[in-house]
């Protein structure tokens, strides 16, 4: 089953043959021959048409203008197509009422759940999210494997700066990393993570250990930690880097930070929860005590896309002793529910100076920070994040940051992520000891 799981969803034959599919549909459900034709046509056709435009205006009212649920504006095209999915099934619905004959109601529902196929193919086109048919279902990753399997530490870990100049990889040491789901407490914080997900390196499996660096990644909102190795490549990404390094790459601990799919803590010590201490305080403690890895924060470093961009600088910028090397991958200006004075009120009862004194752009104008670096990213498309990214590159390095600005192709989405991740992973093993 696993040359079906790992069949692409965002090129090759699968989402071309869907979008035939499709077509076909629309057009059996536009044209195709029914009784009654004429009524249907003139009438139902047209009504169905503009139950579907005020649903999706309706829906993008809610969305965007009353619920706001996520800080991110949602790309109107996911809108659009959204809608053509409810016309589509309006239109199914009302051939079978009006003509109920087998073959006609068979096609009918074919051709809706064609064209719903093909819509969810394309929002997934959208933000690239889902690469293959295992994301999409949710499977575990072919290399994961159990917390209990992890190898218990071993005596005497090879340790030194930079590492690769003192490590010689065992003839035994696997291929690939392995991907292990877990649950880290906030002890501290008392804030409600969902599991974390932790990619080992090859290296990790060796005996003797390496003591590797440690990257702590945070996912967007909406999102799960899952997402960092679907869109987010994060395995293959890694397992490529250590194929070239002797088996060595950084353990990468993909934790949680917004506590489920739709919250929105803005990583910040709150009512909304006490996600700061959690990423500051609990995760270090719990990385540490149950893996082999490096324990000195100055090899390790934190990153994250969009809402898990913006937490990873508030992190680098209030905690620089824990995080003193971050990844900003099309983060926000500023953590946001959407607007300044809805934040300050949720997050703050109203106090700004509250916010102000844990907001990166603040904290950056009134602070030096000469032992951080940092690489933001942003896609060149992306025109709601762009203009912050560069001005929060901009004020990183005037308080005295070793940042880097890449503006790659792409918009808001994972193509950017993927790749942002993918094309800094030498420069953070550098910066984490790993390699000179």
């Amino acid at each position: 089953m696993d040359w079906v799981y790992d069949r692409s969803l965002i090129s090759g034959p699968l989402p071309w043959g869907v979008t035939v599919c499709a077509a076909l549909g629309a057009l059996w459900l536009l044209v195709g021959r029914s009784r009654p034709t004429r009524r249907y046509r003139r009438r139902i056709l047209p009504i169905c048409v503009a139950a579907a435009c005020a649903a999706t205006l309706l829906g993008w009212v809610v969305i965007e203008r009353w619920w706001r649920p996520f800080p991110d504006p949602v790309d109107p095209a996911v809108y659009g197509w959204v809608g053509c999915a409810l016309l589509a099934i309006m239109l199914a619905a009302a051939r079978l009422v009006a003509d109920r004959r087998v073959a006609s109601a068979a096609a009918s529902l074919a051709a809706a759940l064609a064209i719903v196929a093909a819509v969810a193919a394309q929002v997934n086109l959208v933000f690239d999210a889902y690469p293959t048919v295992r994301d999409a279902l949710g499977l575990p990753p072919a290399n994961a494997i159990a917390f209990a399997d992890v190898p218990p530490p071993v005596p005497d870990p090879v340790s030194g700066i930079p590492l690769d100049a003192r490590w010689a990889p065992p003839p035994d040491l696997p291929a690939g990393g392995r991907v292990v789901t877990v649950p880290v407490p906030g002890t501290v914080s008392g804030f409600a993570a969902r599991d974390a997900k932790i990619y080992l390196p090859p290296a990790y499996f060796a005996d003797p250990r390496p003591l590797l660096p440690v990257l702590v990644l945070l996912a967007g909102q909406p999102g799960s930690p899952g997402d960092w190795f679907a869109g987010g490549d994060l395995a293959r990404s890694m397992d490529a880097y250590a194929a070239g390094h002797a088996g060595l790459a950084p353990v990468v601990v993909v934790a949680d930070g917004t506590g489920s799919t739709l919250a929105n803590p803005l990583c910040l010590d709150s009512p909304l929860g006490n996600v700061a201490t959690y990423l500051a305080v609990d995760v270090p403690a719990w990385v540490t005590a149950n893996l082999q890895v490096n324990p000195d924060p100055r090899v390790w470093a934190i990153g994250g896309l969009s809402y898990g961009g913006t937490c990873a600088l508030q992190m680098a910028t209030n905690h620089p002793d824990k995080y003193p090397t971050f990844l900003d991958l099309s983060g926000q200006l500023e953590p946001t529910l959407g607007d300044r004075h809805r934040t300050v009120d949720a997050a703050f009862g109203g106090d700004a100076a509250a916010f102000t004194a844990v907001n990166p752009m603040d904290l950056m104008a009134a602070r030096s920070y000469p032992g951080t670096a940092g690489v933001f990213v942003v896609g060149r498309d992306d025109h709601d994040y762009a203009p912050g990214v560069h001005t929060l590159y901009d004020t990183a390095r005037k308080a005295g940051m070793d940042v880097t600005l890449l503006e790659l192709p792409g918009g808001h989405s994972f193509a950017v992520w993927s790749a942002g991740l993918r094309d800094n992973v030498d420069w953070l093993a550098r910066r984490m000891g790993l390699t000179a």
